[in-house]
């Protein structure tokens, strides 16, 4: 009997939820709630679900947190989101149509008297008073009195700024500023066909679901746009606008470089000095092994920040040595080549220790017999890790370091930290910086100094997707091949 009651006040709860989520004008959020609230009442109500009791959150929580915002980034980068097309049509409209101005002949200066007293004073002379908190306009009949400061107008502004007034022959008086009431006179209004018609020239903005603007015949368009769908205007963007291609080509042929270069330098390093701490002969092998662990051990931002520090062109103790040995002082931050190789250091300095760790493992199911086998022949130890060493421990690390590439070609913290994407390509169409990588030149374009083009990043974000998934894929199959 308790659970019907509580099914039933769950029931209740969810639909009131979904009924509040659709007033708000979220048609397709309240679907959702309701197909997913509907199934979890449905499996915890019933006795014969009892798996689907210990699935059911993870399952809804990869619907909700991975799915969901996978769909809808792939949606937006179907359409012209951006800065300038925030709105739906409808809204776009509706801000338009609350645009207005003062008829300046018909201004009524006003000021504020003990008591919230109203006093205004018509354009012919006639003077009008009313309590700030009713609105009605009467004859002033009396004197209220010394106007109080300019301070408790400022004060008080909150309260004044809604007030409608209403003089007795109808005319309604709204807020102008701190000194003055007045008519509101709109700036547009309502046309045929959802269009808007401009106030005293009657010129007619219509519409333009193609490019997401209210426009005129001239070609000339209001502010704000609204969000339409572009097809794969975004995609072919990509793809055949020739000053847009340019730096993603660059930037996409940096990014696979980035990545590739630091994996291959990490696992030369890392490799090496697993083998290296292999050796038996080597005396104080742990010592060694936690001090050339410590890289990983830190948290990357301090790192990163530390390096960027010891790289500074002036005051950095990097250049402080090259100059001191070689009289030279590069400018890291500024030469494209620096920057890039600056980079690549101290992402090999913070991935090495990954893949030293993984082949000190993957060492340790080597077997002796070979070794020995091989010093009886008398292998040198370049044939022992080319014959041996490398040939058993590849396989099974193929697939990490397919991941750890999948990861440096998505390292964001790196590059927002360290240069910033820059320098900066000269005469590009959208701010392109040339150690940018594919994620971190998203984010300009999305969050920062490109407009805010939410549906081009949203593209990008896909492709990135859907390479990273093909990664991915990759991985899983070598995964199953090494076993």
């Amino acid at each position: 009997m308790i659970g019907h009651a509580v099914t039933a006040v769950a029931s209740l709860a969810l639909l009131w939820l979904v009924y509040g989520t659709h007033l708000a004008g979220q048609s397709l959020a309240a679907v959702g709630l309701l197909v997913l609230g509907g199934t979890a009442i449905a499996v915890y109500a019933s006795a014969r679900s009892l798996a689907w009791k210990y699935l059911f959150p993870g399952v809804a929580g990869m619907l909700v947190f991975v799915a969901f915002p996978l769909l809808y980034t792939v949606q937006i980068g179907f359409t012209n989101y951006s800065s300038s097309h925030l709105l739906t049509e409808e809204r776009s409209r509706e801000y338009l149509l609350e645009q207005h101005t003062f008829d300046e002949n018909r201004l009524y200066p006003f000021t504020l008297h003990a008591g919230d007293r109203l006093l205004l004073t018509a354009p012919d002379g006639s003077r009008w008073t009313a309590r700030a908190g009713d609105g009605v306009l009467q004859p002033a009949t009396s004197d209220l009195g010394a106007s109080l400061p300019m301070r408790d107008v400022i004060a008080r502004r909150a309260e004044l700024m809604p007030l409608q007034l209403r003089l007795p022959d109808g005319t309604v008086l709204s807020y102008a500023g701190l000194r003055e009431f007045g008519i509101r006179v709109p700036l547009w209004t309502p046309g045929a066909a959802g269009a808007i018609l401009e106030q005293g020239s009657g010129t007619v903005y219509a519409p333009d679901r193609d490019a997401g603007y209210f426009r005129n015949t001239a070609g000339d368009v209001l502010q704000p746009g609204f969000k339409v769908g572009i097809g794969f205007a975004n995609y072919q963007r990509m793809l055949l606008d020739s000053d847009f291609r340019g730096p993603f080509v660059q930037i996409f042929v940096w990014t696979v470089m980035f990545s590739a270069l630091t994996v291959l330098f990490s696992t030369a390093i890392g490799m090496t000095l697993a083998v290296l701490l292999e050796w038996p002969a080597l005396k104080g092998r742990a010592l060694y092994r936690t001090l050339l662990f410590l890289p990983y051990a830190v948290p990357g931002f301090i790192s990163i920040l530390v390096f960027k520090g010891l790289f500074n062109q002036n005051f950095g103790e990097i250049n402080a040595i090259l100059d001191a040995l070689f009289g030279v002082r590069p400018a890291w931050f500024a030469d494209p080549v620096l920057a890039r190789t600056m980079l690549l250091i101290v992402n090999t300095w913070l991935g090495y220790p990954y893949i030293m760790i993984l082949c000190t493992g993957l060492l340790k199911s080597v077997p002796g017999d070979l070794y020995e086998a091989s010093a009886l022949a008398g292998a040198s130890p370049w044939v022992n890790f080319s014959r041996i060493t490398a040939p058993l421990i590849i396989k099974p690390l193929t697939p990490l370091l397919i991941s750890a590439f999948a990861f440096n070609f998505n390292n964001f913290v790196l590059i927002s930290l360290l240069t910033d994407g820059r320098p900066d390509y000269l005469n590009t169409k959208l701010p392109a910086g040339t150690t940018d990588i594919l994620v971190s030149y998203t984010y300009r374009i999305a969050f920062t100094d490109a407009g805010a083009n939410f549906g081009l990043a949203a593209a990008i974000s896909t492709l990135i997707f859907l390479m990273v998934a093909v990664m991915a894929l990759v991985q899983l199959r070598l995964t199953k091949g090494a076993r």
